[in-house]
């Protein structure tokens, strides 16, 4: 095994010239009585979406070209980096099939393509498998492609998909028949992922995003052309986003629309789309709720006796909370997440003590959980598209153990392996998992999940994650990636900071607005307890996170830079004051639930002000950092890490190497392709190992 030590002969980074510098041009607004100066806001062009300011694409590339001759001297070690991961992934694999009315259907990846292809068959034949959509071909021409999805029309004979092809999350949809034809392009213009058949084998109903990128509309077209294209709903408040799908027992359409604190559920018939929709409880400050369908009544999944989550049901036709009946009182120990309601039972997902469960509870109220072996792992209903389904497919894994999915039987509880991931050359015996918990700052405890090769090092390098935002909770799963960094003496360690949810509703509520600090606090304290305990040294942490992520790195860098070794941010929100402050941009109003709107209340500024690792740049050290951006992401606009990159630049008073890679043809993501987008974890790996290997010297 290799230890952190055995790193030596890749090489130091170190620049071969003096990196880009941004220019400095005044630019300052007012807010408060009070006034912002930012003088790298000329990085933003005005005509985004579109980017086509020279100077702008000079300095991004610029920084490109900055990397890759940093990077390049090291070329050997990011290739061996490489291709240890993508050996890990088996170059010809295919799903499990799913059976779905008269088929099965499967994706399979064919060798060496970057891409699934999908397939099905009839039921009653053993071996007519159909190939009805070829990402390869849909992907040919494209640097970027990504399947927004597809769905196959009630009869079973005619096809949809969605493409993005740019990484800008505006998607394309064409359609054909199943069994093969030509393909007609359907003009859909901003469409937001795929549109779905409804059950009058007449209409497909999709979603569009407003010029702000905010899903806003639920359309409907008829297919046969006997009426025109109509706008079933329209959300008129900025904040909210609109989402929409069928019951899983396919009598209805559900339109869900909500920002971060508020949510309100449309149903319309599924054989009758072009109705108009009728509230099932009207919105209510504060109030969360979501829909499911089943033997004539709506499953509710809400939170308004108790942040965690009840269920209650209702009769189709008196939806409001006097008609409400509870069948699973809410909890303080027992987040409620999730409602799947089947012919037979009802599936609630759900998480205590930071552990994925699934109850399984029938109509009469019968109930059980699905028992797991290991205490740490990561467990969730698969794809069941069958409403009369009389099985359920499991998928679990942990930090050592593959994906593997269950063939679960509620009626005798039992679990039948179906497939667990293969992953060549990789043996779990050697690696070790566990459970942590830190108490932080505050007296809150904080749970940490832990894996690591069993002969690692006395000392081992870390490399320690975390997510936490929007209640998005960052699961104990299997990763094929990591394993060079464990081989090569690295513990990996999840810090499962406020702002998740995997301590329940509460403890996201504990990591947005005027509690956000906690996040942050959370994560350097937790760094701390791992010193104190052992798993890791100060100074020889490697960390990482995306998008709000990357906020936490940037805040966790400002707190406590000597705690880091290296520093990798990906797409971060870093420039948060600015975008909250810039109704324009895309999100910006829906998001104000999650950080604050600094436009009206002084005190949301002052607080944001405070931690916005943009605004927070000063004059002092700062570890190893190397961030990267994407020039479509709609998510985090690409100047956000620009600006940032080039206002420590103009800052710090280190000479570590920062590095800034902005993705020209892709977006939020990252590259695509299940091959090509290895290299840039393999580029993360190479970092963290060359920034730690100038420690041990």
């Amino acid at each position: 095994m290799n230890k952190l030590s055995a790193i030596h002969s890749s090489g130091r980074l170190s620049a071969v010239r003096h990196p880009p510098t941004a220019a400095r041009k005044p630019h300052t607004s007012s807010h408060h009585g009070r006034t912002l100066e930012d003088p790298w806001h000329w990085l933003k062009d005005p005509s985004y979406p579109q980017v086509d300011d020279k100077e702008i694409l000079s300095y991004l590339r610029a920084e490109n070209d900055y990397f890759d001759e940093v990077m390049s001297p090291h070329q050997e070690l990011r290739e061996t980096l490489f291709q240890e991961i993508k050996s890990r992934h088996v170059e010809e694999d295919a799903s499990v099939p799913v059976k779905d009315g008269d088929h099965h259907y499967q994706w399979r990846f064919e060798k060496g393509q970057e891409y699934r292809s999908w397939w099905r068959k009839p039921v009653d034949s053993a071996n007519a498998w159909q190939c009805f959509l070829s990402e390869p071909e849909l992907a040919q021409g494209h640097e970027y492609f990504r399947l927004g999805g597809w769905d196959i029309g009630p009869d079973g004979s005619q096809l949809v998909w969605s493409v993005d092809t740019s990484g800008s999350e505006r998607y394309q949809a064409s359609m054909r028949p199943v069994d093969g034809g030509e393909a007609r392009h359907l003009e859909l213009p901003d469409l937001m992922a795929t549109p779905f058949f409804s059950m009058d084998e007449d209409s497909l109903v999709y979603v569009v995003v407003n010029a702000q990128w905010r899903p806003w509309q639920v359309w409907a077209r008829s297919l046969s052309g006997r009426v025109p294209d109509r706008c079933i709903f329209e959300e008129s408040d900025e904040r909210f986003r609109v989402s929409a799908g069928l019951t899983r027992s396919k009598q209805f359409i559900v339109i869900s629309t909500g920002d971060h604190a508020t949510t309100e559920s449309l149903v319309v018939p599924a054989h009758s789309p072009w109705e108009s929709p009728r509230v099932v409880s009207p919105r209510q400050r504060g109030r969360e709720y979501s829909v499911d369908h089943a033997h004539g009544r709506f499953y509710i999944l809400v939170n308004d006796v108790h942040e965690n989550f009840r269920l209650v049901s209702t009769p189709e036709s008196k939806t409001g909370p006097e008609h409400w009946r509870e069948e699973i009182a809410a909890s303080d120990a027992v987040y409620l997440s999730d409602i799947d309601a089947f012919e037979r039972w009802l599936v609630v997902s759900e998480r205590s003590e930071a552990l994925d469960q699934i109850r399984i509870r029938e109509y009469g109220g019968k109930e059980f959980h699905v028992e797991f072996p290991q205490q740490v792992y990561s467990a969730g209903l698969g794809e069941v598209p069958e409403f009369n389904a009389d099985r359920l497919r499991i998928i679990y894994e942990s930090l050592v153990t593959p994906r593997t999915e269950f063939d679960f039987s509620p009626k005798d509880r039992s679990l039948t392996r179906l497939k667990t991931q293969e992953v060549p050359g990789y043996d779990a015996n050697l690696y070790e998992t566990k459970r942590l918990w830190a108490s932080v700052r505050d007296g809150a405890r904080v749970p940490i999940s832990l894996v690591w090769r069993k002969d690692r090092s006395e000392c081992p390098g870390m490399h320690l994650y975390a997510y936490g935002a929007y209640g998005i909770g960052t699961p104990p799963g299997f990763g094929l990636a990591r394993v060079s960094l464990l081989d090569r003496g690295f513990t990996f360690a999840i810090a499962h900071v406020r702002g998740g949810d995997e301590l329940g509703y509460g403890w996201y509520r504990q990591g947005k607005l005027k509690h956000r600090a906690n996040t942050f606090n959370d994560f350097v304290d937790v760094a701390r307890h791992l010193i104190e305990a052992g798993e890791a040294q100060a100074g020889r942490i490697a960390i990482s996170g995306g998008s709000a992520g990357g906020e936490l790195m940037g805040a966790a860098m400002n707190q406590a830079p000597d705690l880091w070794g290296a520093v990798v941010a990906h797409v971060p929100f870093v420039d948060v004051l600015n975008t909250m402050l810039d109704a324009d941009l895309p999100l910006t109003p829906a998001e104000w639930d999650e950080w604050g709107n600094p436009l009206q209340d002084i005190e949301a500024y002052e607080l944001i002000e405070s931690y916005s690792p943009y605004d927070q740049v000063r004059a002092n050290d700062y570890p190893p950092l190397f961030v990267t951006a994407g020039l479509s992401d709609p998510r985090v606009t690409y100047w956000e890490p620009a600006k940032w990159v080039a206002k420590l630049r103009h800052l710090k008073t280190d000479s570590n190497i920062l590095l800034l890679k902005t993705n020209m043809q892709a977006g939020h993501g990252g590259k695509s392709g299940r091959f090509e987008r290895l290299r840039e974890v393999a580029d993360e790996q190479a970092f963290f190992l060359l920034a730690m290997s100038e420690l041990t010297s």
